[in-house]
């Protein structure tokens, strides 16, 4: 690696301040920067460790909505009585990401503002319609993923929490990787109380993690798996790889909004 120098901030504000600085870097669970340092892929100057922030920890229900902190571990958020009790597809999500080093490194703040197309997270925050808060303002999942490793985060902008709005069900299913445990194919289905749907596809979309449109509407008429038997994305849409083209990711994005919906 490059030389660099670490900073581990004791208060969001002086993270904020940090951030600013010129080539700085935000560290979190770390998974995708320092390999991608190692490789020397990127050299920032400055690299600013926010996962043992205060104001980026805690889980809480309140009301119809579960706050998660940016900095909270996969594997809290896995255990979380809190998280299983409100949306116990959540906290299955979070168990199934990569191997229990990862899960107990790795954040949800880190997972969601990188963006990587084959990640779990943003299929949840997008599936749920969740609002992300930053030290800025506060964005809606619609409006924040804008395509591969790409957000409606500004330079120097840090993610501070998530709230999600609790559904009356959802569930999600993903068919991972043997190697990377990465999802090929993830759905996260999810069904408001007011009857909405929403279904958000990861692992297999040319432009990251997106809404299945024609899904949501069959599944709100009937919110069961024959719903979506006779539906097709466009495999031309979809990623190809040594893992698996587009066919094949297309035809895995129906198996696994039915298999999410049948757990929901």
């Amino acid at each position: 690696m490059y030389q660099t120098t670490y900073h581990r901030p004791s208060t969001l504000a002086e993270a904020v301040a940090l951030a600013g600085t010129e080539d700085a870097k935000l560290l979190s669970g770390g998974h995708t920067l320092i390999p991608t340092m190692k490789q020397r892929l990127a050299a920032p100057a400055h690299l600013v460790d926010v996962a043992r922030l205060a104001e980026l920890q805690g889980i809480a229900v309140s009301g119809g909505t579960l706050t998660i902190g940016a900095a909270t571990t996969h594997a809290t958020v896995a255990t979380s009585a809190e998280v299983k009790a409100a949306i116990p597809a959540l906290a299955k999500l979070a168990s199934g990401i990569g191997d229990p080093h990862v899960r107990h490194r790795g954040t949800i703040g880190g997972s969601v503002a990188n963006d990587d197309p084959a990640a779990d997270y943003p299929s949840a925050v997008l599936g749920l319609g969740a609002t992300v808060v930053t030290n800025k303002r506060s964005i809606a999942a619609d409006d924040f993923f804008l395509g591969l490793f790409t957000t409606a985060l500004e330079e120097g902008e840090i993610v501070v929490r998530f709230e999600f709005p609790i559904p009356e069900k959802a569930a999600y299913a993903k068919f991972a990787n043997p190697a990377s445990r990465y999802a090929m194919a993830g759905a996260f289905v999810a069904k408001a109380k007011d009857g909405t749907v929403r279904v958000a596809i990861t692992g297999a979309g040319s432009d990251g993690v997106f809404r299945w449109t024609e899904a949501e509407d069959a599944l709100a008429a009937n919110f069961s798996p024959d719903a979506v038997a006779g539906l097709s994305v466009d495999a031309d849409a979809m990623l190809s790889d040594i893992h698996g083209d587009g066919a094949y990711r297309a035809n895995l994005v129906k198996v696994m909004t039915k298999r999410a919906v049948a757990a929901a």
